[in-house]
């Protein structure tokens, strides 16, 4: 299986969500695979602790190099091994494999060449054959990668292969109306989808929107507001519901939410099972991250609706 992240607009937490939910369903025991497209900004490394290849690879044998065909195979990191920090090594008994394929440092978007497009698909023919599941993190906005992912997806040879899209926005005007756009929009992924080769009903089926950083507008969840404050938060709530519905970014289409946590506003990195316990992280991010996991490869989460 292959998710792609995608989001509108940057500072929405596609990376260190989508991150941290790969974390969780290799903790549940599944093989997983992380591939970074976000070649303009390969951060990938520092979510998962990993000094050497925070900024991208050095190797030289990056995702962009390798699909540039200026090397034979990409780097491979084993993030349980490779990681810096102590708390996640420590937790991989029982747990499935956790790979990272870096960016390269200093890359940036591709020239328009064809055989991008070949090389692309038999990475991930023989991906799909090692791993159960494998994220590939999408630069935000249009961009020739999110194009080039479409073009091998709709190809005759991944037609076997599940094909999910998840599209991160944060619980703020600016971010529905951007993510309604990137997915409905005269350009957008459903548009582009088409004209690639995708059946529309298909395609619309397997994406699924994941909000992020949201505050939970309960009364109960609102100590430190005032009176007033707790009121504006609810009223803004009401109407992003309604914008989101406006601009078919609804709740129905939603695959999980993720609660705003301080942790994540400072450093974006994996939460682990000892964050929690030692109260830096907050339970009910990890317990998001866990469902999200869950729900990405349970069918019935994304049944017609």
């Amino acid at each position: 299986m292959f998710v792609f992240a995608a989001s509108d607009k940057g500072g929405t937490g596609r990376s260190v969500t989508s991150s941290n939910l790969l974390y969780r369903s290799a903790l549940q025991g599944n093989d997983v695979c992380y591939l970074d497209f976000d070649f303009g900004s390969p951060t990938a490394g520092a979510i998962f602790g990993i000094e050497k290849a925070e900024n991208g690879t050095q190797s030289g044998s990056g995702m962009y190099r390798f699909l540039l065909k200026e090397v034979e195979e990409p780097e491979r990191i084993d993030i349980w091994t490779s990681t810096d920090r102590r708390a996640i090594r420590d937790g991989q008994t029982n747990t499935g494999r956790l790979v990272l394929l870096p960016g390269d440092v200093g890359s940036g978007d591709f020239p328009k060449r064809g055989d991008l497009v070949d090389q692309c698909l038999n990475l991930f023919i023989r991906l799909n054959e090692e791993f159960d599941l494998c994220m590939v993190d999408l630069s935000a906005g249009r961009n020739l990668a999110v194009e080039m992912v479409l073009k091998v997806t709709a190809m005759p040879e991944m037609r076997n292969i599940t094909s999910r899209w998840l599209v991160f926005h944060r619980w703020t005007r600016q971010h529905v109306v951007a993510a309604g756009g990137l997915v409905n929009g005269p350009r957008g992924l459903l548009a582009t989808a088409v004209k690639e080769g995708h059946d529309l009903g298909e395609f619309a089926n397997n994406l699924r929107y994941v909000r992020t950083a949201v505050i939970d507008p309960t009364p109960s969840a609102q100590s430190g507001l005032t009176a007033k404050q707790g009121v504006w938060l609810d009223e803004c709530n009401r109407r992003l519901t309604r914008l989101a519905g406006d601009h078919q970014v609804g709740k129905n289409l939603v695959l999980g939410t993720v609660p705003l946590d301080p942790m994540l506003q400072w450093q974006e990195q994996l939460i682990t099972d000892k964050d929690v316990v030692a109260g830096v992280a907050n339970q009910a991010t990890r317990n998001a991250f866990d469902s999200l996991a869950r729900r990405l490869v349970d069918d019935s989460a994304w049944e017609t609706l």
